[in-house]
This record gives structure tokens, sequence and C-alpha cells, in this order.
């Protein structure tokens, strides 16, 4: 039987080449003219333990996971019962296990799907230099229709410079595992591919953060390699280079921060990525940036927590200290991605208004996002750029870097600029950047940095609104995939409902969110968080409409479009 999508997890040991295999499933997905999206699980040690590699094949564009999984490889069972909750399945389910890869796992065997038996381990004894991995990628293509020059045309790509053995090893493998399908239970297949192949790219949702982050601009990086983020550092290190740009890899979060100021004081565009932990620790930091109205961008790919928390796990937790965490009055800019594509777009703008607004931005993604790899549209280039207002000619007058315009934005000077010299620290001023305990002085100051977040026009992109209704669902970041299937579902059984996504975290935007909601009567709240900390902001800056539901629960359990749909139904 054919159908729109279909789902599958890799699972194994750490080191048995899940991941690998995932990936060049995804890849041969894209080259056959399939769509793809993949998340990575894993335990939190650094090496070793268990790992899965989730993931949907469709016709069609996908942004989230379905509910339930169609087949569970795994290449051995150590440890994979752990993930027993991410790996929902039914009754139709069909799970493949090596015979000699360990214990069955009871939590698996309990979800009451089919079994068969794939000897992963002998088969690959039988082929020099045969690999387990390859032979599970072979089987999943051979039951679900992919075909055999896409999977191999990915393997060669791939495994091209371990010599002609490994690749002649793999191809091998990948042949076996082809034919060993033929005779397993048969799954869902993908419809044949409607020639999508040669505009479709394979990328994470944080390689694609480093891609907005180079077109917007950024030419400085400093960073201390935190999960989930890391693989934004290790994206813009050769692509920064290739640009005449510099990444450094700074002893912890806060020279991380204070080195992007530095360097944004002297006019280059600079941006960081952490994830929770290392926000935390640069909060004061940022305080110096909002205060000596220095532009800078701070990703921060969320993760469980708190404290160490979680760390290969997804969460929306991080809300409250992204827009709180700063000491005294201290307005910046909070913006979240809603999809993969979208950090490429969501992290351009922050660049672009960070640098506009002289301000700190900060980047709200997550690991759901940022570890995920999705083959897609390449993401077109908005133009944003990172320009800033910097005074010109010679100095008529002695230089006032803080000057309080209509705009909130005054001139910034960069070193080197013959008589624009000015004092920039963490202290309050005056026009001038004099230190200044004054109430005049720090009241105009306050309102000028308030000012300059509040009135500029931020256009279309504070949000993404889709659909109609008397039905609004309001939701953020990666919980908008599965809200928007859930609306897709919703909308073919007849029922209307409208999504507003909310990118422009802060500063508020009460009267857009009043248009985008005229008309509605319920409002449902969707988030990732265990103190519905979305919810709560909604509840404390805008006034919601009619009746308000929220929807809420912490990691590391995605949310699944079922329950979202379930939620609508019985509503309306």
């Amino acid at each position: 039987m054919t159908a729109r999508s279909v789902s599958i997890t890799f699972a194994g040991s750490g080191g048995a080449g899940v991941m690998t295999a995932g990936n060049m499933l995804l890849d041969a997905a894209g080259r056959a003219g399939w769509y793809a999206y993949m998340t990575r699980s894993s335990g939190a040690q650094i090496r070793g333990g268990e790992a899965a590699a989730m993931m949907r094949l469709s016709t069609s564009p996908v942004q989230s996971h379905d509910d339930h999984f169609d087949v569970l490889v795994a290449i051995d069972w150590q440890n994979v019962g752990r993930f027993s909750a991410e790996i929902p399945m039914t009754s139709d389910g069909l799970v493949l296990g090596d015979p000699d890869g360990g214990d069955f796992p009871e939590q698996i065997g309990a979800k009451g799907a089919r079994r068969a038996d794939i000897p992963f381990k002998k088969m690959a004894k039988e082929i020099e230099g045969g690999r387990p991995n390859m032979i599970a990628l072979g089987a999943v293509a051979g039951l679900v229709g992919l075909p055999e020059d896409a999977v191999l045309g990915v393997v060669r790509d791939s495994l091209a410079k371990k010599g002609a053995a490994a690749l002649t090893a793999s191809e091998a493998s990948v042949r076996a595992g082809m034919a060993f399908a033929a005779g397993l239970p048969p799954c869902p297949r993908l419809a044949t591919a409607q020639g999508q192949s040669e505009r479709l790219w394979s990328i994470t949702g944080n390689e694609a953060a480093g891609l907005g982050a180079v077109r917007g601009g950024i030419r400085f990086v400093a960073a201390y390699p935190i999960t989930p983020g890391t693989e934004v550092l290790e994206w813009l290190a050769p692509n920064l280079a290739k640009l005449g740009g510099v990444l450094v890899q700074a002893e912890d979060e806060l020279a991380s921060i204070n080195q992007i100021i530095g360097a944004s004081y002297a006019g280059v565009p600079s941006l960081t990525a952490t994830s929770g932990p290392g926000l935390a620790l640069m909060t004061e930091s940022l305080g110096l940036a909002v205060a000596s109205e220095t532009p800078i961008t701070v990703v921060n790919v969320m993760r469980g927590g708190p404290s160490t928390g979680i760390p290969v796990k997804s969460e929306q937790s991080d809300l409250n200290i992204a827009l709180y965490g700063l000491h005294g009055d201290a307005p910046h800019l909070v913006v979240a991605p809603n999809s993969l594509a979208d950090c490429a777009f969501s992290t351009q703008w922050a660049v672009h208004l960070a640098d506009g607004l002289q301000t700190a931005a900060i980047v709200l993604s997550d690991q759901s996002l940022g570890q995920s790899r999705a083959t897609i549209a390449p993401p077109a280039d908005p133009g944003f750029r990172a320009i800033r207002l910097m005074p010109e000619g010679e100095a008529a007058e002695r230089y006032r870097r803080y000057t309080d315009t209509a705009s909130g934005v005054s001139p910034m000077a960069v070193p080197g600029m013959k008589g624009y010299q000015y004092t920039a620290d963490g202290l309050e001023h005056n026009e001038y950047g004099t230190p200044s305990s004054g109430a005049a002085d720090h009241s105009a100051q306050l309102d000028k940095r308030l000012r300059k977040l509040a009135l500029h026009e931020y256009g279309e992109h504070w949000a993404d609104i889709e659909g109609d209704g008397d039905i609004a669902v309001l939701t953020w970041g990666s919980t908008t995939g599965p809200v928007r299937e859930a609306l897709e579902r919703f909308r073919a059984s007849g029922g209307r409902a409208r999504l507003v996504s909310i990118r422009l975290i802060s500063p508020v935007r009460p009267e857009q969110l009043a248009a985008a909601l005229d008309g509605v009567a319920r409002v449902l709240v969707v988030e990732q968080s265990h103190g519905a900390q979305f919810h709560r902001y909604l509840r404390a800056h805008y006034d919601l409409p009619g009746s308000v539901r929220a929807f809420h629960r912490p990691g590391p359990l995605p949310i699944r479009p079922s329950e979202i749909f379930r939620q609508l139904a019985d509503w309306s």
C-alpha cells in the first residue's frame, strides 16, 4: 500500500552507526525527490550508550513527526528500551531486530507491533568489511520503496574518502539489505516522487541558523561548545573563514559574550551560540550590551532544564530567562524560529534588528529544531543585513553618542573615527556617555532604550498567521510544526481554525495580535514547558479574547499532531 508519509526509527548502541544510516536514508530520499525530516535522540553520556535516528519520509514537506512510527529497526537492543516512550507504535507497526543483538526489550514488545528478525551481524560477516548499519539502510530502503540508485549514490558520495574497499563493502551491504527486505512483512510504501530532487537541501536547524547569521553580515563569532548548540559553531567555523570572518573558541560563556561585545563595539557584526546553562552565565553581559547599546546576537538552542537538565532532549523552558533574566529594566529582542528552514530566516532577521536597533537579540531555537535534519527547498535570502546608523563627516562638536533621538536610535561611531571618542560601559550615562547617577539622565536613557524597540516597524514578520475561523491556536518555536499538521487534519474534517505562530516574542505587539485574533472566540495556547511559560506570558501582556485553554507539557516527549487535533475536535 502507498502512503503520503512513512515513519522510521533506527536504534542501537552508541557507535553502531545509527545516525549514519539515518542521515544517508534522509539524503537518499531527497535525491529521489521525497521530503524527509529526522530528529536524533541519545543518552546524556559523552560516548557510547544508546542512540536513535527518528525520521519521517514524505511526498510533501513535513515539519514534525507523525503520531506513530511504522518501522523500528534495532541494529542491536542495547538500551533501546529507553526510547520506548519516544517511539509510539501500533499493532500495524513493524519491529525489525537482530536475534543476536541482545535481549528483546519488554517495553518494545508491549507495543504489540509485528516483529521480524534480520541477522545484521551474521550478514555483515558474510561480506568482507560489511557493516550492519548499511544492511539496515538497505533493508529499510527496500521496505519503503526507495530506489536503489538513490541509496547507492548517497553511499558513494558519503564514503568516497574512505577508500575503494570500504565503498565496495558498503554497497554490497546495502544490496544485501534490500534483497532481504523482499521477504519481510510489508509496511507502507511511499508513492512515486514528483521529481523534486534538484531543488532540495539536506540541512539541520543549527546549520540553517549559521547560514542566516552569515547572510545577515555576521563576521565575528566567539563561543564555548555546548549541547545542543555546538553544531552552529561547527558550521560557522569554516564558512566564516571563507568570507574573511573569524570564529574564536573562548574559554567559557562569559568570555564568549564579552568578546562579541568588544568586536561589535569595534564595528563588526558579532554573534555567539549557546544553550540554557550558557545563557544563564551570559545575562550580566547581555545587560552590558543593552546599556551600552552595542548590537549582539545570541543564538540559544534550548534543552531540558533546569541546571544541567537533559542536554540531548528538547524543551521550550528557557523562555522566561530570555525574557526576564536580565537585571534592571533592560529591553531587548527575543526572536523564535518556528521551523527548521525558519532558523535561517529568523537568525538573519535578528542580526539585522540587533544592528539596526543597537541592542541585544536572543534567538530562541531548541534541540528539536537545531539538531533535526530535513530535506527542504533552499531557504530564500530575504535580504536582511546588519546595517547600523553611523555618524557622517568630521565631528562638528563634542560627540553625543547617546543623543536622545525621536526614534531612540543614535549614530554609533567606531574606534578611529576622528572626533567621535566616547565612553561605553555598564554605568548609566548622559547623552555623551559620561557616567551619571542623575534621575533625569537615567529616566531619559531608559525611555530611549525602550522607545527604539517599541516604535520600530517590524512588518509582517512578527508572526506567521494562517487560516481563519473562530478558533485560534497560539504557539511558538518548534511546536508550530505539529500544530500546523493538526490544523490541516482539522480543516480536512470540516473544522475551521487559524494559526498564529509568534516569531517576535519581545517586544510585544498587542495591536497586531488583536488584529490577528479578530473574530476569535476560543484560543488554544500550545507549548513545551512544564510551567506554561508562554501561556503566562501571553496572559500578562495581551488581552486574549473569549475562552482560553493551555496545552503544555515539558520535554523530552514531542507534542504529536493528534494531541492538538483532539483538543480542537473536543472544543468544536
